[in-house]
């Protein structure tokens, strides 16, 4: 016997539509997760490459002299700037804060990364397409609620009635 108790139960539930919804709001609520994995992912490896930098301080000055085609920069002041990039910028991404900015920072540098050195290789290049990919994505789509710029725009400038 059809109550109409059941009615609901039937009609909406049993429908994809339904389901397809549920399925968006359990990925709604992980999205932040995302975010954070993909800005900690991208900033690790930038991270890592400008420890491995200051590590042999004349080993990279020699890179930047002898294989790196920085353009428009002495190779001196090229291998400073890029290990401050790398060790500063990916921390801001990490965190979220000025996230946008960072990943832009970083998706340029990323650019000029490829383009000063050519002897990159085909699986090198491919790992800079994927950095890129991921950098371009935290720059389009901002560092998500798990992040520092989400916490201060909620503590500090939100609209006090």
């Amino acid at each position: 016997m059809n109550t109409y108790a059941d009615a609901p139960y039937r009609t909406d539930a049993r429908k994809p539509r339904h389901w397809l919804g549920k399925l968006a709001q359990s990925l709604d609520f992980f999205a932040p997760v995302g975010d954070l994995l993909l800005r900690a992912w991208v900033a690790y490896a930038f991270w890592v490459s400008g420890l491995t930098k200051i590590q042999s301080w004349d080993s990279t000055l020699y890179l930047f002299q002898e294989e790196y085609a920085v353009p428009l920069l002495p190779p001196e002041l090229a291998a400073w700037l890029g290990t401050a990039v790398e060790l500063g910028f990916p921390v801001l991404l990490a965190f979220g804060l000025l996230g946008r900015f960072a990943a832009g920072v970083l998706f340029l540098f990323n650019i000029v990364a490829v383009i000063s050195y050519p002897d990159l290789g085909a699986a090198g290049l491919e790992q800079h397409k994927v950095w890129g990919i991921m950098l371009l994505v935290c720059l389009l789509h901002g560092p998500g609620k798990l992040s520092l710029n989400y916490w201060i725009a909620r503590r500090f400038l939100a609209r006090r009635s």
